[in-house]
């Protein structure tokens, strides 16, 4: 490799960073939007509380379920051709949920949309292992996560205006278009590898050859070791405070119990988003450099969340305004934005060679969790009623005590997990 070569690769993956990270952004503008956007849709489509449940939730569903196929697309089929079909699929999921006529065709269309951006993460990850070295990798991982919050944050505040603005139904409209133009983009500049472009890998000279694991023998592997599913646990209760809160009832919550506008609300959220976008490079950092460790952040985390999400419930309406801001930006810190720190110590339980199929099988477990709790929570909200068309305050409350249960038992699992980092 002469040095012009591999120069041209360390500038061009930038652009390829970039357009990707724009479509990751879009990829957390769809998962979370529901929530400032709840009680419009509940409104128009007079759906209920486990109906809007239903469709917070339908994102999830197909999102889960793609991840290992996601994986498989990326090294089968390629990572470009595989991000820019499905958000062509996303782009017509979105058209359908903003000309949806009633909760069903509503639930369709989100579900379209899941699954349009489903095939984003894991190819993305899979072109960063080959533009990227190893050294890079985990630092890269939370600046993907940070940029998802950028996502977040654009879900919150200025989707309320927007939709203040033009409606919901056009809202959900105009980042298809946006979900279009992303999809057209990536298939334009991305590539799957340098060598696509006739340049050299940075990594080339790190590689090690071995054995060639089949897929099915990596997904034998994974689910076989007893470390992974400790992990897989920690992300299904620690993260799905994060997606059913900032992805859904985070906002019927502020604006019932603290009476607060859409536009209110969508402040409020946005904290959850700059929390995701603060924290992925700071625990990332604290885990690599501070710390040197996963399971201290994963530990450290869960004993953060558990007693915020205690205060949540014991206070349910008595918080003051100051402090909801400051538990929601700790929210977005440490059940959003250390998944990071997750997925990275799944990929080292694993060798190099099938750290994408760990990857894509542990990135099924936060969706899933999202996928059960939105209508779970729904059910639970239902079942205590409703006064003047609005959730009752115990409703909310026993929420709250599912959040902290689900911390609680995150932080169990997280002692149990095995350490990552190989000390010296």
């Amino acid at each position: 490799m002469t040095s012009k070569d591999l120069s041209k690769t360390l500038r061009y993956r930038h652009f390829i960073f970039g357009i990707l990270g724009i479509g990751y952004v879009i990829v957390y503008f769809h998962r979370l939007c529901p929530a400032v956007l709840a009680k419009d849709i509940m409104r128009d489509l007079n759906a209920s509380g486990p109906l809007i449940g239903v469709l917070g939730s339908a994102y999830f569903y197909p999102y889960a379920l793609m991840q290992l196929p996601a994986g498989l697309l990326s090294d089968s089929w390629g990572a470009r051709k595989s991000v820019s079909s499905f958000l062509l699929i996303a782009f017509i999921g979105s058209m359908i949920l903003a000309a949806a006529p009633d909760a069903l065709w509503a639930i369709i269309g989100r579900v379209l949309v899941g699954l349009g951006v489903s095939v984003l993460f894991v190819p993305f990850m899979k072109v960063m292992s080959e533009w990227y070295t190893t050294r890079e990798f985990a630092f890269m991982s939370g600046i993907i996560i940070a940029i998802g919050g950028v996502g977040s944050l654009a879900s919150a505040t200025p989707l309320a205006w927007m939709s203040s603005l033009i409606g919901w139904r056009m809202s959900f409209a105009s980042v298809g278009i946006a979900t279009l133009i992303i999809g057209a983009l990536i298939w334009r500049i991305v590539r799957d590898r340098p060598a696509d472009l006739g340049w050299p890998s940075p990594e080339v000279h790190i590689q090690k050859e071995g054995p060639a694991i089949g897929l099915w023998e990596g997904v034998k592997r994974v689910f076989s070791h007893p470390p992974f599913w400790v992990v897989a646990v920690w992300i299904f209760f620690n993260v799905s405070v994060f997606f059913a809160l900032g992805g859904l009832w985070g906002g019927p919550y502020l604006m019932e119990v603290y009476h607060l506008s859409k536009a209110g609300a969508g402040h409020v959220l946005s904290m959850l988003s700059i929390g995701l976008i603060i924290g992925s490079p700071i625990l990332s950092f604290l885990s690599n450099r501070v710390l040197k460790g996963r399971k201290p952040v994963l530990v450290l985390c869960s004993l953060i969340l558990m007693p915020l999400m205690y205060i949540m419930y014991v206070f349910v309406d008595k918080i003051p305004m100051a402090m909801l801001y400051v538990i929601f930006l700790a929210i977005g810190i440490f059940s959003g934005s250390v998944v990071a720190v997750g997925f990275t110590m799944a990929k080292e339980l694993f060798p190099v060679s099938i750290a994408g199929t760990s990857i894509g099988l542990i990135n099924i477990f936060p969706f899933l969790g999202g996928a059960l709790f939105q209508p779970f929570l729904g059910y639970v909200l239902e079942r205590n009623g409703r006064v003047n068309d609005a959730f009752t305050l115990r409703g909310y409350q026993q929420v709250m005590l599912i959040f902290f249960l689900s911390s609680l038992i995150a932080l169990i699992a997280g002692f149990f997990t095995r350490e990552t980092v190989k000390r010296q």
